[in-house]
């Protein structure tokens, strides 16, 4: 009776199978896909917060500077070299500090030979936010 026992034992395979590699691989890959979208999501949402960031505190020197100084400033550089800003931030999207798009003021009608200057400022990205809406828009 025990050389059966011993021999059976001998007998059997000791390894996985192919099918049973092919779904342990199968779902290895699923799991990886997933991770990756969830990946570049995050780094999208993340560079939508930082735009945010950076227009909320542009648009907040702007109006800092107006506050001081009673009229709009003439470009971003007024606001970096009159210490409103340290310098003109990076678009997250563009990777440029010379994409921004600037929204002109209305010529004051007391004084119709002044220069407008900035009155909001916009990113020059193109293309949707997750949320749908266009960078462009913010």
């Amino acid at each position: 009776m025990k050389k059966i026992a011993t021999r059976a034992r001998y007998l059997q395979p000791n390894g996985f199978t192919l099918v049973e590699l092919l779904v342990v691989i199968s779902l290895i890959s699923i799991l990886a896909a997933m991770g990756l979208v969830q990946y570049k999501n995050s780094v999208t949402r993340t560079e939508e917060a930082v735009l945010k960031t950076d227009l909320f505190r542009m648009r907040d020197a702007i109006d800092q500077y107006y506050a001081d100084k009673g009229k709009y400033p003439s470009s971003l550089d007024a606001l970096v070299s009159e210490g409103y800003l340290r310098k003109v931030p990076e678009d997250p999207f563009t990777h440029s500090s010379d994409s921004w798009q600037t929204v002109p003021a209305e010529a004051d009608p007391n004084n119709p030979s002044s220069e407008p200057g900035i009155y909001d400022i916009k990113s020059g990205a193109q293309g949707a936010a997750l949320d749908g809406s266009n960078y462009s828009d913010w």
